[in-house]
């Protein structure tokens, strides 16, 4: 199992960034670049090919999942009945979730780029984000995930409902849950 090559001491570590379009996923992404992938000091920025034992790099794992269009909708109108997105529609819009999916992926792979001791990759599924973001933790057999929180208050999480709320309760590995930066406070004069 790749988790279990040895680094010196210590194993490859194997994390999960959970990413989506919003500032607290990249907040959760820079976190983890800067505290959990530290470059040590000899390695530089690169690794010599011909050295008898290279550093194996850690393994980070960028996952985004894509909620599946609904063919259908129901319109509040009379009548109640449920009216088709025709095929044209639904391929627009699937091909501006798969553009959106890889610009946002993107930059996320282009923040990996700062850490030479990071071997990053890019995991796009669709379905409901808690559910695939758990599975694939588990399937893959990650030592971390780590996930942005928006700061939702209790009420606020129970009836919107919580990604990160629900990975900490039904992930099968450890979670770092990264709260969003506090605002840096303007002083007022008066």
């Amino acid at each position: 199992m790749a988790g279990e090559m040895m680094r010196g001491s210590r194993k490859t570590m194997k994390v999960m960034v959970a990413m989506d379009d919003s500032e607290c996923s990249f907040n959760a992404l820079k976190w983890a670049l800067d505290h959990l992938f530290v470059t040590p000091p000899e390695m530089g920025t690169t690794v010599l090919a011909e050295e008898p034992n290279p550093v194996e790099p850690d393994m980070l794992v960028l996952v985004h999942v894509q909620q599946p269009f609904q063919h259908y909708g129901f319109p509040a109108g009379p009548g109640g009945s449920a009216v088709y997105a025709t095929t044209s529609v639904v391929e627009s819009v699937r091909k501006a979730q798969e553009e959106n999916s890889a610009i946002l992926m993107s930059r996320a792979l282009q923040m990996c780029r700062t850490k030479p001791n990071v071997k990053a990759e890019t995991l796009i599924l669709e379905g409901e984000p808690k559910d695939k973001i758990c599975n694939a933790t588990e399937q893959m057999h990650m030592d971390l995930l780590v996930v942005g929180s928006r700061g939702l208050g209790t009420i606020k999480r129970a009836f919107l409902g919580s990604v990160s709320d629900y990975c900490a309760h039904h992930a099968k590995c450890p979670i770092l849950i990264v709260r969003p930066p506090k605002e840096t406070a303007v002083p007022t004069t008066m």
